[in-house]
């Protein structure tokens, strides 16, 4: 075998795109044929290490190769911890944060770090110019600054949740994901108990026939409520023959709202307050009111809505406390449990539900309940 110099530097790993990345450890130890500890014991300039000058000299000669930049952060804090946590946001915040859904996580993870004394660190630059938040850009794992981070958000690409996972990096997840082979850490919101709390509180009104109206949208927080919902509405005994019910199917049909009409169906629950307003608008038209006629539970926190609806509310600033508590345990304690989190939501008594009203032969409604929200 021919020596130069000294080594000669190779383009450097590419992606599965085919794109030159930066080279990462893992790169060095296989060049090298020897295990990532090695390599990464070389880096450090571990003195104690037992590992032959042969075997340093390849890892050196690698490093030169593929030109190899260790992460100075990383390497000068290896052992220490910066105090700073991360929040990685999979959607834009700004400029209207105080309206976002997730405005009040980021109150409770503010406030929970503050009384912690650490500081936060938002990764909000990371988007792929596509309107999507990554974690990794080149390649590289950006959260790494931080010691550990909170991740919010609906996340469109999981693969990247499992490599955090399985690089080992301390995170938390608010609300649900499953991710295969990557049992990460979730502070989950229990829609689940809260549907089904809903449902009961309707059939103690009377209820015994229902509509269930589905949004388009999927994820596990909306698998969670339709989960919760099915198992009350089966445990009680309660009748849905809606297509939202038996075939999963989303939006508000005609069939539907005429079996309010026809006082065959006397309550609704719906995933959404936007559903909820179109279902008061086709009622109104059709002479009916909530809940004098039709009973309406929402499965979505609405306050600040005109209407006062029957809903759900998440503990969002608590949930983002508990978030700020799991993360720093992990960080402190890398062997500490990293289980979910379930955090018990409120059912909300609005001016949505009433008494069921009664049906005579035919299918008339009688006995319809005062009161309305038209």
């Amino acid at each position: 075998m021919t020596r130069t110099n000294g080594p000669t530097r190779t383009n450097g790993p590419t992606n599965t795109n085919g794109r030159q990345r930066a080279a990462r450890q893992s790169d060095v130890a296989a060049l090298a044929g020897v295990s990532q500890s090695a390599v990464s014991r070389v880096i450090s300039g571990d003195a104690d290490s037992r590992i032959p000058e042969e075997t340093r000299k390849r890892i050196l000669d690698a490093i030169a190769t593929l030109g190899y930049v260790p992460n100075p952060i990383a390497r000068n804090l290896r052992g220490k911890r910066t105090q700073l946590l991360g929040v990685h946001t999979f959607e834009a915040l700004f400029p209207n944060a105080r309206e976002s859904f997730y405005f009040e996580f980021l109150l409770g993870i503010e406030e929970r770090a503050e009384e912690t004394r650490h500081d936060l660190v938002l990764f909000s630059s990371t988007g792929d110019g596509a309107g999507a938040r990554k974690i990794y850009r080149d390649e590289t794992n950006r959260l790494t600054i931080a010691d550990g981070s909170v991740l919010l958000g609906m996340s469109p690409d999981r693969d990247e949740l499992a490599r955090l996972w399985h690089e080992g990096y301390p995170f938390v997840h608010i609300g649900r994901r499953e991710v295969l082979g990557a049992p990460f850490p979730c502070i989950i919101p229990d829609y689940r108990r809260a549907s089904a709390e809903i449902v009961r509180r309707l059939h103690d009104h009377g209820h015994r026939s229902f509509a269930f109206v589905r949004e388009s949208i999927e994820g596990e927080p909306y698998e969670d409520r339709r989960d919760g919902y099915r198992a009350a509405v089966t445990e009680l005994g309660i009748r849905d023959s809606s297509p939202g019910f038996l075939y999963d199917e989303s939006g508000l049909s005609d069939a539907v709202i005429e079996s309010f009409v026809d006082g065959s169906v006397t309550a609704a629950v719906v995933e959404s307050e936007r559903i909820a307003e179109t279902l008061r608008a086709e009622l109104s038209a059709r002479g009916l009111s909530i809940p004098g006629d039709v009973s309406v539970a929402v499965l979505e926190d609405t306050s600040g809505a005109g209407v006062r609806w029957d809903d759900l509310r998440i503990p969002r600033k608590e949930i983002g406390r508990i978030a700020v508590e799991r993360l720093i345990e992990m960080v402190e304690d890398p062997d500490a449990p990293r289980e979910s989190v379930l955090v018990a939501c409120t059912v909300m008594a609005g001016e949505t539900i009433g008494a069921a009203r009664s049906t005579v032969p035919g299918g008339t409604a009688t006995g319809a309940h005062d009161g309305s929200a038209r």
